[in-house]
């Protein structure tokens, strides 16, 4: 199974549940995720996807988007095992 990653970026501009989905589908529309979920509350959006995407490409589109773009972080993600005795 291949290495999933998982990147945390600061957002601010963000106002309310539509604001989020606006930039859950740019994020879904130019990269290739797994999952995206932001929030306008904490201020951040969290992306988690076979592949790292570039801060400079990730900084672009949500400065696309009307947003701005204020932090990133990326680290290794893995599954949470729901049944770790079942493997």
């Amino acid at each position: 199974m291949q290495a999933l990653v998982k990147i945390m970026a600061g957002i601010e501009g963000m106002m309310c549940g539509m604001c989020e989905s606006h930039m859950n589908d740019a994020i879904r529309n130019h990269f290739k995720v797994i999952k995206v979920s932001s929030s306008h509350k904490n201020k951040c959006t969290e992306i988690i996807a076979e592949d790292d995407i570039p801060q400079d490409e990730l900084k672009k589109v949500v400065e696309q988007t009307g947003y701005q773009f204020v932090s990133y972080r990326s680290e290794p993600y893995e599954k949470k095992k729901i049944f770790p005795f079942f493997q």
